[in-house]
């Protein structure tokens, strides 16, 4: 039987991650975003958004593509489960960058005037176009990240042979506190220095808890009754979380390092994912809708959004409202347009978006 509710979580995850790079756009607290503030404001307090979600919602991202690789697993073969999790995360993430994706390096390094930089310094064409590549994964961080731990999961499975999988099937509610600690000592290493999400040990707990905990029902059955107490905890916490921090670097180290930050994290992972377990186990037309389309969305919006940034908030042809509200829309309608029509375009679909002919 399929699980509506994983599907939610995605869908409305990717939304999530969509208003969250509007806010982290034109931010001005804390962290710089693609082109900073455009407001006259002396604190964009609506900028605690950013705060608010960003310790939870990719962690929650990887318990669920956890939970998947595991029904994924159950159906096929090591072998096909790698060539599935290869056309789908590495092609799209690697040879797409180079057929689509440099646009959107070609328009994040616009916003800081780098593309300018390069041509004032002579720096040739092809060259521009390689950096324009290297910088157009933007979002694609997520694929990156998921194929290695898909490589490592079948590797770990050989080695271990289900004895973890029924281990994890029995873990009492006693144990799942627990987990924090290695949540938190995980947030201490294989950090990238330069690109902050590459968090190579933290998101790998995440995904490892998804495959091996979260995704027995029996445990879910455990936590789905105390969803209203996890969903008020991590309110609690994220909200702690914001006040403490705001205006300072949240996805840098320390904070992102801290106790606080891998709290919030796992708390509010549990909360989304036992609250949609227990409220959100439903499909209608439009919740299979936006699940089919939220890959597309996710793959898709952030160029919707710098775009906006780039041709028409840097110039000031727009107030500062109006540039987050068509920001926004641009975000769903690049989002899910270009998905329809790349989704239909020989070669394109296969590189861009990881989809074979049928």
């Amino acid at each position: 039987m399929r699980k509506h509710y994983l599907d939610n979580i995605r869908w409305v995850t990717v939304v999530i991650v969509v208003i969250y790079h509007v806010f982290y756009m034109y931010n001005s607290e804390g962290v710089l975003g693609g082109l900073g503030k455009i407001t006259n404001l002396k604190v964009q307090y609506y900028d605690a958004f950013e705060y608010l979600v960003y310790p939870w919602f990719m962690t929650l991202l990887f318990i669920v593509s956890g939970i998947s690789a595991r029904l994924s697993l159950e159906q096929h073969t090591d072998k096909e489960f790698i060539k599935s999790r290869s056309l789908k995360l590495l092609v799209p993430s690697t040879i797409g960058l180079f057929f689509f994706q440099f646009i959107q390096g070609y328009v994040s390094m616009s916003l800081g005037g780098g593309i300018a930089g390069l041509k004032e310094a002579g720096v040739p064409g092809p060259i521009i176009y390689m950096i324009m590549v290297a910088s157009g994964s933007g979002v694609l961080w997520y694929m990156h990240l998921l194929w290695i731990y898909s490589l490592l999961l079948v590797i770990i499975r050989k080695i271990e042979k289900g004895k973890l999988l029924q281990a994890g099937a029995k873990t009492p509610l006693w144990l799942l506190p627990l987990f924090y600690f290695p949540i938190w000592g995980a947030a201490q290493i294989l950090n990238t220095p330069i690109v902050s999400v590459y968090r190579f040990a933290f998101y790998f707990v995440f995904f490892l808890l998804g495959y091996y905990v979260f995704s027995n029902e029996e445990v879910m059955e455990k936590i789905k009754k105390l969803a209203l107490p996890l969903i008020a905890l991590a309110l609690a916490l994220c909200v702690t979380f914001t006040v403490l921090y705001f205006g300072q670097k949240y996805a840098d180290k320390p904070i992102n390092r801290g106790f606080l930050f891998s709290l919030c994290a796992y708390i509010g992972s549990l909360a989304m994912l036992s609250g949609f377990a227990r409220f959100a186990d439903f499909s209608n037309g439009f919740t299979e809708w936006m699940s089919h389309h939220s890959f597309g969305l996710y793959v898709f919006h952030y160029l919707g959004i710098s775009s906006v940034a780039l041709f028409l908030a840097k110039p000031g042809l727009l107030p500062a409202p109006v540039s987050y509200l068509l920001s926004l829309v641009a975000g769903f309608v690049f989002g899910y347009a270009l998905y329809e029509v790349i989704s239909r375009i020989p070669f394109f679909r296969w590189a861009v978006l990881g989809i074979k002919k049928k």
